[in-house]
């Protein structure tokens, strides 16, 4: 028998865990001890809702809050049922619920019709290439088993269920509280000729999405033991292998042969998707966890800049530009999401342009950067190495889902060849103080550690409080205090590191000293008058200079000279922290991350 994965959805009280209940009891696929348990627990009769909904805080709100996985069968089939919350709060759960399943059943309340969390299920569900949508239209009792009120409803389904192009939709009239049309035809629907649902789920060809048959095996664990056996554990995401194939490793590019592949139940000659197994290969090459085996035939592709779909999870909204960690198959890498280009209007499911955030639930189309390519697939080809998850590097929190639908052309790498490491530099930022310079480096210091560059940020104030804590303020120790800044800057930029350098350093001659020790180096002229650094001065530094508490403050009783020929200036009271971020990775842009693009020599 053939086994069918099925999850439910719809809004909060339409029945999807007394339906999932109301299945399984009346196929009797309910344990006796179990089935004792939820009578306890039932004062009003039995509750099949409570057959799945196990955790205490699900029994005491009435809600199904995580996700239930049931299994059961049939004469002719086999099920796996994921049953999984209504609530908005809980959509991401039903994301993961949906994840593996080849068909959704929607529940909706005859009384209320299609709601927008309705369409939200149903539009998740197709995005996660569920192409069988049964609409249940639940709670028939509660009319008198009418007609007209089932006629209604599947009208409201028809309408927006055009939208979601390629899909089988089928809808019918149930009852989970009484068991009307759930396992057995109803009696008390005459006017309905169609199967149940039980019999429907029985029958139901199941054609999703075609399958990748190309070899995908994302190296999730590598086996080794003191009798020198050597062996890459992983669960095949596409296509099958078999002993002897050739395979490649990517991105190395290296190739071997399969020697073994082992599996619980003994070695195999032969393995298909979506089988666990380790491959043990006939050379020792390099193959490391997040590495991928693949056929020679049809390689994934190796992008940096996506496009995708992402589904929200957080209540913070997503920020453009902002460093965040990407989960790809069994691999974590930095990114950033360069601009949001759609939100899905829930009402009509279609994108609209313009938006500029996404907030908790909400479904919208993106360009995404890694900084090392992922080896792709759009989802649509495979779900595994179409999908990723996006997760705060910060709190380790799961922020949102991916689906992979392309990629730009111009970051697009095959994935054999290698990215060149780029060469270091020193990047200076001057200026008055409060004139922007801390605010400014910490920007630019986020975009490139997000895109994956090889980044440091030596801040003035805090070298003062561990380097050079040791020195005061007069002329010999400010001078001071600048050397040690750029023997450690130089360093660094020696190791190819991109070093960003936030200090007042007011004097020209030590500036251009370390321009000449350093060699690779840039200035940048944060400039903003000093009446706009008085007004920005939180710590009240200046305040304290006019009224003699502090001497030789830098703008008040000692000078600033100002850079002659900056290769930046950022005139930080008349333009945006953004617009000065875009001058500075503009700059690194041409002289250091893809330098020969302006035929300047590496």
């Amino acid at each position: 028998m053939d086994l069918l994965r099925f999850t439910t959805a719809g809004s909060v009280d339409d029945g999807k865990s007394t339906l999932i209940g109301r299945l399984l009891h009346d196929t009797r696929s309910v344990y006796e001890d179990q089935l004792a348990s939820v009578r306890k627990a039932s004062p009003n009769g039995l509750d099949l809702a409570l057959i799945t909904d196990g955790l205490r805080a699900e029994r005491e709100q009435g809600i199904t809050i995580d996700v239930a996985y049931r299994y059961f069968s049939t004469p002719r089939r086999r099920f796996i049922i994921a049953d999984v919350p209504g609530h908005e709060q809980y959509t991401r759960n039903m994301a993961t619920g949906a994840s593996t399943a080849d068909l959704v059943v929607i529940l909706l309340d005859v009384r209320k019709g299609v709601l927008p969390q309705t369409r939200r299920h149903a539009y998740l569900a197709w995005l996660l290439g569920i192409r069988h949508i049964v609409f249940a239209v639940n709670k028939m009792d509660s009319v008198n088993f009418d007609q007209s009120a089932f006629d209604n409803v599947s009208r409201q389904v028809g309408e927006f269920a055009l939208r979601l192009s390629g899909s089988h939709i089928h809808s019918l009239p149930v009852s989970a509280l009484t068991g009307d049309n759930v396992v057995a035809r109803s009696e008390r629907m005459p006017w309905f000729s169609g199967e149940s649902l039980m019999e429907y789920l029985e029958s139901i060809t199941v054609d999703g999405l075609a399958p990748l048959e190309d070899l995908r095996f994302p190296v999730q664990y590598v086996i080794r033991t003191d009798s020198g056996f050597r062996g890459y554990a992983g669960q095949i995401a596409a296509g099958s292998v078999s002993v002897g194939d050739r395979v490649t490793v990517l991105p190395s590019g290296q190739v071997a042969a399969v020697r073994a592949i082992a599996a619980y139940g003994g070695d195999l000659e032969r393995a298909d998707a979506p089988a666990s197994v380790t491959l043990c290969l006939d050379d020792h090459v390099d193959v490391s966890r997040g590495n991928m085996l693949v056929g020679s035939s049809y390689p994934p592709v190796a992008a940096q800049r996506i496009q995708a779909t992402l589904v929200w999870m957080s209540e913070t909204p997503l920020a453009a530009n902002h460093p965040y960690l990407v989960k790809h198959t069994n691999q974590h890498v930095c990114g950033q999401v360069l601009r949001l280009v759609s939100k899905l209007d829930i009402g009509t499911l279609q994108p609209k342009e313009g938006a500029n955030e996404l907030l908790f639930n909400e479904i919208g189309t993106v360009e995404l950067e890694t900084h090392r390519p992922l080896l792709c697939d759009t989802y649509g080809q495979n779900r595994t190495t179409g999908s990723f998850i996006l997760i705060d590097p910060i709190s380790n929190q799961t922020l949102a889902a991916g689906m992979i639908a392309g990629w730009t052309e111009e970051r697009r790498r095959h994935p054999m060849s290698h990215g060149a490491t780029h060469r270091g530099v020193t990047v200076w930022f001057t200026g008055l103080s409060s004139a922007g310079k801390t605010t400014l480096s910490n920007a630019v210091y986020e975009r490139l550690w997000a895109a994956g560059w090889k980044v440091e940020l030596l801040d003035g104030d805090a070298v003062r409080q561990h380097l050079c804590k040791d020195l005061g303020f007069s002329k010999e120790d400010r001078d001071e205090n600048i050397r040690r800044i750029g023997f450690v800057a130089d360093l660094l930029t020696k190791n190819g590191v991109i070093v960003l350098v936030a200090a007042i350093s007011p004097y020209r001659a030590l500036r251009d000293e370390q321009r000449v020790s350093i060699g690779e180096f840039a200035e940048v002229y944060v400039n903003a008058p000093l009446v706009v650094c008085e007004q920005r001065d939180v710590k009240g530094l200046y305040k304290r200079a006019r009224n003699g508490e502090l001497h030789g403050f830098t703008g008040i009783d000692d000078p600033y000279e100002p850079p002659l020929t900056p290769e930046i200036e950022c005139c930080t009271d008349r333009e945006s922290i953004a617009d000065s971020v875009h001058k500075v990775m503009q700059f690194l842009e041409r002289r250091v991350i893809h330098p020969h693009r302006t035929g300047q020599p590496d």
